[in-house]
């Protein structure tokens, strides 16, 4: 039984295409997927330690040692910090280019530098660790670099689409319609 309430996935999953509807700003950078559950998860854990060091800068200003409590605090900013720019890893595209965004880097291309973006079978990064396994990849070829110097965009292993590999066919479906769109101009 559907329950009486509309969910993201609901919506996402009933749209006929994913046509921008006619309020969205299309210079606003954008992802075109939500982030998965294993990055929320982490993300979400993250968080929580934050919490607990949050408590520990509390009791150490009750205990009177300042200096400690703000080294604690400046902490536990670093730890919020690192979690939300978990969260805002992945790709984002607009009408001025395609975005990978790191959690140390970002790097932008504009789309008069890119050839092309495509699928391809190859070994990647089960969940970013060292180990690889045979999966898909969403890569990204420019004008003013070589393919294989660019690590992929999406990988069909990455913490957004381990497991789901309907998403992973959805946002890279939807990245190279992007590219296609704004590539030619």
């Amino acid at each position: 039984m559907p329950l009486p309430f509309l969910t993201a996935d609901r919506a996402f999953d009933e749209a006929a295409d994913d046509v921008a509807l006619p309020f969205d700003d299309r210079d606003q950078w954008r992802r075109p997927y939500r982030p998965g559950p294993w990055r929320v998860a982490l993300a979400a854990l993250i968080l929580l330690l934050a919490s607990y060091v949050l408590v520990a800068t509390v009791i150490t200003a009750f205990a009177g040692s300042r200096s400690a409590a703000v080294i604690c605090l400046l902490v536990a900013v670093l730890v919020v910090l690192s979690a939300l720019r978990l969260l805002r890893m992945g790709v984002w595209v607009s009408a001025r280019g395609l975005r990978r965004v790191g959690f140390l880097t970002t790097s932008t291309a504009p789309w008069q530098q890119v050839v092309a973006v495509r699928t391809v079978q190859q070994p990647v990064r089960w969940l970013g660790l060292p180990r690889t396994v045979q999966g898909q990849a969403l890569v990204l070829v420019r004008r003013d670099r070589a393919a294989d110097a660019l690590p992929p965009l999406l990988t069909s292993h990455n913490s957004d689409f381990l497991a789901r590999t309907e998403a992973f066919d959805r946002a890279a479906d939807a990245v190279e319609v992007w590219a296609d769109e704004y590539r030619l101009g």
